[in-house]
């Protein structure tokens, strides 16, 4: 039969800076045996390593530790820390310490972990796995629970990809956090009031390395920003997405799915229109046969405006290479215009008004499909050329006769990332009266 044991040793005295933990856990629990696992919480290591500051205004030292806001709801920000944790208000904590402090958390969680596993082993003579641990919340889920923010000497993932379960299907994505489910089993037996900072596990010497050897450490568990599908909250995705909108003018030969497209159109037809109107339509080019078919007949017809506007052919051929960023691009839309629904009023000032407003609600809608795109990890770059012989692509496309090609859309994934964007005031936009 197999199973293991949990319990927090009583006897630890209030620490202070400069404490050596490893002596005063090995002082209340010298019994402490190769394979034990020590769940140790985070504060009493912060304060042995003097990570106590003076903060009047807590949400100073939030600032302080924080390098990037992941959601912000009224005071209560989720940020990414320093250390890499995605957590509410950086970890700064500013309970159990004295009035007019807070704490932070280690500034290396995995290497306070190794130096309290070796301060074990000179103490006690014994191999044993050490993890820090720290509360969270968790998305989906209410209520917090203990997780891991350092280990050492420790498994922190077990990796079962190509496993089998017991009916004998392959196992193709799981890697179980065992150093997590450890910090949840010492939570239980800590308690967040009872004084009891450190829980031992012991039954479980599977999980603890050779004494040489200290493990990956809890970092390892922080998914990367490339594999985190949840990185952002709502507005602050919103603003991402919208940083991210960027024209590219190169992309790679990766083939783009018709289905992040077709995503991007669904945003881009939430955007405002009047009259309850929906005056977007969206062509999308999906073979190499329609996007040169339409790119040849407008560049013939763009070389014979500009022969007849008398510039030279050296002139024509520049021109002609500058628009060649459609030519590029592996997935083409072209947006349309639709005046369906609009009023006449038999009166040109109103009447021009009147498309006006239709021409503002596909931009919008342009725009929303832009950002989307971008959301979808795409490149983009809109494109006019299109409404410079809007005949020859209606004729070109089979498209009704009232539908204006508002530009066109070159998609792919970009060949390199862009250069940063110029900073721009708010300021220097906005007129208040």
């Amino acid at each position: 039969m197999t199973g293991y044991r949990v319990w927090a040793p009583s006897g630890l005295p209030e620490v202070a800076p400069g404490d050596d933990l490893a002596k005063l856990i090995a002082a209340a629990e010298p019994g402490l045996a190769d394979g034990d696992v020590l769940l140790v919480t985070s504060k009493i290591v912060s304060k042995a390593e003097g990570r106590i500051v003076r903060a009047a205004d807590r949400e100073a030292a939030i600032d302080a530790e924080t390098v990037r806001v992941v959601a912000r709801r009224g005071p209560l920000r989720i940020v990414e820390n320093r250390q890499g944790l995605v957590m509410a208000a950086a970890g700064v904590d500013a309970s159990n310490t004295a009035e007019g402090t807070v704490l932070l958390l280690p500034e290396d969680p995995d290497a306070s972990a190794r130096v309290i596993r070796e301060g074990l082993r000179e103490a006690l003579g014994v191999t044993v796995g050490v993890v820090v641990t720290d509360t969270f919340g968790r998305p989906w889920r209410a209520g917090l629970t203990d997780v891991a923010i350092g280990a050492a000497g420790v498994r922190v993932l077990d990796d079962l990809r190509g496993d089998t379960d017991a009916h004998g299907n392959p196992l193709s994505a799981t890697v179980v956090a065992t150093a997590d489910e450890l910090a949840s089993a010492g939570d239980l037996v800590k308690g967040k009031a009872a004084g009891l900072p450190v829980a031992v596990v012991r039954g479980l010497p599977h999980v603890v390395t050779e004494a040489a050897e200290q493990g990956e450490g809890a970092r390892a568990m922080v998914r990367s920003a490339r594999d985190d599908m949840f990185r952002l909250g709502t507005s602050e995705a919103v603003r991402e997405a919208l940083s991210l909108r960027r024209t590219v003018r190169a992309f790679t030969d990766e083939p783009v799915d018709p289905g992040s497209v077709r995503r991007a159109v669904a945003a881009a037809v939430t955007a405002p229109a009047p009259h309850h109107t929906t005056p977007w339509r969206f062509v999308l080019l999906e073979s190499a046969e329609s996007r040169l078919g339409l790119l040849d007949a407008m560049r013939d017809a763009w070389i014979a405006d500009l022969r007849r506007d008398g510039k030279s052919e050296e002139s024509i051929a520049k021109r002609v290479r500058r628009g060649e960023v459609l030519r590029a691009a592996p997935y083409l839309a072209v947006p349309c215009l639709v005046m369906d629904g609009s009023h006449t009023y038999g009166d040109a000032r109103r009447d021009g008004a009147e498309r006006e407003m239709f021409v503002v609600a596909t931009g919008a809608g342009v725009q929303n499909f832009l950002v989307a795109l971008a959301g979808e990890r795409l490149g983009s770059a809109w494109v006019s050329s299109t409404m410079f012989c809007r005949d020859v692509v209606r004729e070109v496309l089979d498209l009704p006769a009232h539908w204006d090609p508002m530009g066109a859309v070159a998609i792919g994934h970009p060949a390199q990332e862009p250069p940063a964007r110029p900073p721009r005031e708010a300021g220097a936009f906005i007129e208040v009266r």
